[in-house]
């Protein structure tokens, strides 16, 4: 599989808006955005540094993964995403080493970005995610 980078870190927050002055306030990281997935129930906000990006995750329906993460766990990391050149490649390699996928086809998330979920059981815990952007 060809990872290029660490592409963010997802943070499950309960509401953005009291999570910024944290990451932008305390810690100095410019907002670059906020986005509404819909298909994904939840609302993110992307603060980039160096080559990586920070991304806060806001429920927008309880049942939906983050309420549901919150809800169990609290607030706090939710996932890594690792930038890979070609998802459907990495995807398929994944699948002939046998390895456990939340996701066996890619889907949209924020920023047009092609993703796709490792179970945590196929990575001793840790929610990983793939993601391709143009």
């Amino acid at each position: 599989m060809n990872t290029l980078r660490l592409d963010h870190i997802g943070i499950a927050v309960e509401k953005i808006d009291a999570a910024l002055p944290v990451w932008e306030g305390v810690l100095g990281l410019p907002l670059h955005g906020i986005e509404e997935v819909a298909e994904q129930k939840v609302k993110t906000a992307f603060m980039p540094i160096g080559e990586s990006e920070i991304e806060l995750l806001e429920t927008t329906d309880p049942e939906g993964p983050i309420g549901k993460f919150i809800a169990a766990k609290g607030q706090g990391v939710h996932h890594l995403a690792f930038r890979v050149a070609n998802i459907d490649e990495a995807l398929a390699e994944l699948k002939t080493k046998g390895v456990r996928l939340i996701d066996e086809t890619p889907r949209y998330g924020a920023g047009g970005a092609r993703i796709a979920f490792i179970h945590p059981k196929a990575t001793g815990g840790v929610l990983v995610e793939l993601c391709e952007r143009a």
